[in-house]
């Protein structure tokens, strides 16, 4: 999900620059609200767990593609599933262009030894880069305005009409690696709940995160509630545009919050912001990695899947207070 959302403010530049422009997003059909407030973005559903399935399934989807008469594929993946997918476009000669995904550059910033720590091309960019190859070059240097979403009552419902300052918590991630200690996530809640005019809206996925999250809510003092399992995604989404700031991992949350224009907090373990897929023109000021005196191996892996011996506890070195206090900075800007 976080790759797909942080295309959406590349395809909003885009379609601001150039307004005669029609744009196909093909994806997932459960990611197509992230594209219903964009002018000229149309979606369509890459059904690849039923019809479009494996290689006759694509061979389908690129007849399908090919009825919509598109001009140009941008393949801003560039995945086994989207190769073969242009293998079968190329044959009607429609124009593509690929992905540059950096790997000998990222593969320098894991690297354990002589690691070259320095910082790469944003998704964002690269993204940017396949439409100037199809001739829309875009610029992406302007920060996304805050657009607030009207909230409907089932939404209000659930988080309440007082004026409080919202403060949105997503404490998951895919990996083990990319998540703050559970204890040290506690506490930061805690403090945040204590102050008061202060509401504090977890969000994760999933039965086991639902459950985690109700517990959590339930347990602290404060203006505490889980809305996981509360709202549809498009809902969601609407929550998250309202929100004063959100807190998040290395994970998708983030760049939802982002592409609204709210201020997100990152807090980084087995990955680092460098490898450019922190949400979408934040302030560094922003991202919290660990000690990397302590931990000079990180970051470990470009998506965190690999955790190594002796640095489980590298995130305990980004201290809660110094977060609330970041947060409570945003706050009062």
């Amino acid at each position: 999900m976080g790759d797909v959302a942080m295309t959406v403010p590349v395809l909003k530049a885009l379609v601001q620059q150039y307004p005669t422009l029609k744009i196909t997003v093909l994806s997932r059909a459960f990611l197509s609200p992230l594209f219903d407030d964009l002018p000229n973005v149309q979606f369509y559903v890459a059904d690849v767990d039923g019809k479009h399935k494996g290689i006759k399934g694509l061979y389908q989807l690129a007849q399908e593609i090919k009825r919509l008469e598109v001009d140009a594929i941008a393949d801003l993946h560039n995945v086994l599933r989207s190769q073969i997918l242009r293998k079968f476009l190329a044959l009607s000669h429609i124009k593509c262009a690929v992905i540059d995904k950096g790997r000998a550059a990222k593969k320098a910033l894991i690297k354990p030894k002589n690691k070259v720590l320095k910082p790469l091309k944003s998704c964002h960019q690269r993204y940017a880069e396949v439409f100037k190859k199809l001739g829309f070059p875009v610029s992406i240097d302007q920060p996304v305005q805050r657009a607030k979403l009207d909230l409907n009552e089932k939404i209000q419902t659930l988080v309440g009409h007082d004026p409080s300052r919202w403060v949105g918590v997503a404490p998951y991630a895919q990996h083990l690696a990319k998540m703050y200690p559970e204890d040290l996530m506690r506490e930061l809640v805690t403090g945040l709940a204590a102050n008061s005019g202060v509401k504090v809206l977890l969000f994760g996925g999933g039965e086991k995160e639902k459950k985690q999250l109700l517990k959590l809510a339930d347990s602290i003092d404060g203006e505490v509630i889980s809305v996981v399992g509360a709202l549809s995604f498009k809902e969601e989404l609407v929550l998250i545009s309202n929100l004063d700031v959100m807190l998040s991992m290395d994970s998708a949350n983030g760049h939802l919050a982002a592409n609204f224009g709210v201020p997100v907090i990152t807090l980084w373990g087995g990955t680092h912001p460098y490898a450019g897929f922190a949400p979408f023109n934040q302030n560094k000021e922003n991202q919290f990695i660990p000690d990397l005196t302590q931990y000079p191996q990180l970051p470990t892996s470009i998506y965190g899947n690999k955790l190594i011996k002796g640095y489980e506890n590298a995130m305990r070195t980004i201290h809660p207070n110094d977060v609330i206090e970041r947060i409570f900075k945003v706050l009062a800007q």
